[in-house]
Parts: C-alpha cells; structure tokens; sequence
C-alpha cells in the first residue's frame, strides 16, 4: 500500500475507534502528538506539505521555513480540459480524486523527507471550484488526523502573494511593507494592499471577467487552444502593433473591466471574416489573428500595469508583488518592471500558475503568527482577500 493510501486507512480506523496514534500505535515520532518544533517567531527547520486542488493543478509541494523549496509537483489537467475550451468543474474534481495520492507521495519523494519529518499540513480551502476543493481539504484532513499535524487552511489569493517569498529573498526583507498586490488568474483579478503578514486591504477588483478568463474567452473568438493565455502569448509573437483595441480605465476607480475589450474583439473578429472561422484563406487569416492577439494582449496588459503602479503610488507601497497565471505573460512582467520606479518581484512562471509551494510558504506564516489547526475546516469557493 503507497504512502498516502496506507495514511488514509489508517485516518478512516481513527474515525471508526480502530485505531489510535497515541499509545504507540503510530510510528511517526516517539511520544507521537503534534510537532516537537515551536511555529511562533517562524522557528527555523519547519517543513510544510502544501496541498493545492481550487482548479485544475493537482498540486503538492514540501517547504522549509516558508521559503526553501524542497519539492514542488504539479499535475495539470489541460489535456483533459482542451477539448471543452475550458475547464469542466465535475472533470476538474474526479482527476483530482484519481491523482492525489500519487503527488502526494511523489512530492515527498522529490524532497527527500519521510513522514515523521513533516511538521503541518496545509490546504487551500477557498475560493474556487466547490468540489475541486473538497478534495483536497478532505486529503489534507485525513493526512493531519493520521499524523497528528495542525491543519492549515489557506486562501488560495494569498497563497499567490506568497509564492513571491520562494524567491532569493522574502519581499519583507528586501523592501518592506506596505506591499501592492496584482493577483491575476482565470477566476481574479484583484488589487491588494498587504501592510503586513495577514494584512491586507482590497484596493480593486474586475467588475465582470477575470483577466485570464478574459484571455481564454478572446483565444476562443481566434480560434486558439486552451489556456488562452499562453496561447495568445505564443501567436503575439511579431505582431506588428498596428492593430488596436480598447481599454477600459473606468475613471476614478482601481477597479477592472474586461467584458467590453472582449466584446470588441469579437466585432473586429467578425468584421475581418475570421469569426465564425472559415471566411478568409488560411494564411490571411493567420496574420489576422497574430495581429488581433497582440492588440488584446497589449490592452489587458496595458491597463493592468497602469492600475497596478497607480494604486502603488496612491497608496505609498514600497514594492510590488505580482501573483496568478496571469502573471506568467512576459509582455506584463517585461512592460511593469520597466515602468516602475519601485521593486517589482514576481515569481518565476512555474509559481504564477497553481501550485503546492504558494500554500505551504503562506502556511508557515500564519503557524508563525499563531494560527492553530483546525479540523473544523470547510471549503469557501467565494472566499475573498481584504
């Protein structure tokens, strides 16, 4: 029986009375009970396993200190999803369900630790997809009553601001608080002011769709693949920029819009003959499309990188964090480090998108602020920051 399996039975016989890990029963350490390692004052030496299910990533990493990546292992379900152009909720939880297990066992194996080493569990229990995240709450919790570990629940939008501490140095060091936070995916697009570990002030938000949601709505319009964005990246590429859409400002306001600039590419779609697809030959229409593409990925990245360093300013941020997919796009993490006149750190690609690592670093925070275990925890897919 693998790892995670063979804890799981035996979380299902504690709940069942047939057996117990104190007394003996459990091997993990002697005397067994919670961790021997004092989170408060964020003590050196802590290992986190970080479970993250909110979407389509099953994904399982092991941190030290909230900052050293011991293991970061990602499942992704695009092929699963493509052929729907988006991610189908009861598709997302079932592959979660036949995956778990296994990058579980496959993280632990990657950072060289055995179970009696891992001092926390942690989760993210919100928001996204309801029954994508009962899955993974559910594993964490079978995983944490077995081992008797605290339980961390993670918000999944600050687990994104905290995958900026899994860089070289921790943004609280470098640069200090108050931090601006650009969190950018398929489901937020979301301004925040983080004035400490656990402090934030929600600043703007999009009014209607979420900038990587709008991405994969413009690659369908274009016929493109699934995820959008990545997509629209690739076929941007020389684009001649003569081609030009709108932005939303929505004057007065932090606030995004993305809904019209869609709307608008549809048109210009429509109006050139290459939506619905098959009016125009083929290499007309290849050169549409790039040129389409890059006026769609220069508009969303234009007003993000704008509002973004506004609300920086206003509100007096010594830096700038960018966290989400979307981040991953290299026109935005080009053009905003440019334009700033402040540090600006944004994870490496692989941290932008879902993954463990984000969950367990932001864990260690809230251990080291006190935060208890809590078996009571229930999954919030519309669970907010600030």
């Amino acid at each position: 029986m693998g790892g995670f399996n063979r804890t799981f039975h035996y979380s299902v016989m504690i709940a069942e009375g047939k057996f117990s890990c104190k007394g003996g029963g459990c091997q993990r350490r002697a005397g067994c009970g919670l961790s021997a390692v004092s989170f408060g004052g964020y003590t050196v030496g802590v290992k986190i396993l970080g479970i993250e299910t909110s979407c389509d990533e099953t994904a399982v990493a092991v941190v030290e200190d909230g900052r050293k990546l011991l293991s970061n292992v990602i499942s992704s379900q695009v092929a699963i999803h493509r052929p729907y152009g988006g991610v189908v909720p009861e598709l997302a939880s079932r592959q979660h369900v036949v995956t778990i297990g296994a990058i579980v066992d496959q993280s632990l194996e990657d950072a060289g630790v055995g179970w009696e080493e891992v001092d926390a569990v942690s989760v993210t229990h919100g928001p996204g997809l309801a029954g994508a995240l009962v899955v993974g709450v559910n594993a964490a919790k079978a995983l944490a009553l077995t081992l008797e570990l605290p339980l961390v629940g993670v918000n999944h939008l600050e687990g994104h601001v905290y995958a900026a501490w899994l860089e070289e140095e921790p943004p609280d060091r470098v640069v200090g608080f108050p931090l601006l936070c650009l969190i950018a995916s398929g489901g937020h697009t979301d301004l925040v002011l983080m004035s400490g570990h656990g402090e934030y002030r929600l600043l703007g938000r999009t009014r209607d769709d979420a900038a990587g949601e709008a991405f994969d709505k413009a690659a369908r319009v274009l016929g493109l693949g699934f995820p959008g964005g990545p997509e629209i990246q690739r076929i941007s590429e020389g684009a001649s920029g003569e081609e030009k859409l709108p932005r939303a400002w929505i004057r007065g306001t932090l606030d995004f819009s993305f809904s019209g600039l869609k709307t608008a590419l549809l048109h210009r779609a429509q109006a050139a003959g290459i939506y619905p697809p098959g009016g125009l030959e083929e290499e007309e229409t290849e050169e549409l499309v790039r040129e389409l593409a890059g006026a769609f990925q220069d508009s969303v990245v234009d007003v993000l990188t704008t509002k973004t360093l506004k609300a920086a300013s206003d509100y007096g941020a010594r830096g700038v964090i960018l966290g989400g997919g979307v981040t991953a796009n290299r026109l935005l993490r080009e053009r905003i480090r440019a334009k700033a006149e402040l540090p600006v750190m944004i994870p490496a690609p692989i941290l932008c998108t879902d993954n463990g690592a984000m969950v367990a670093a932001c864990a260690y925070y809230q251990l080291g602020r006190g935060a208890e275990g809590d078996f009571s925890l229930e999954v919030d897919p519309s669970l907010g920051l600030g």
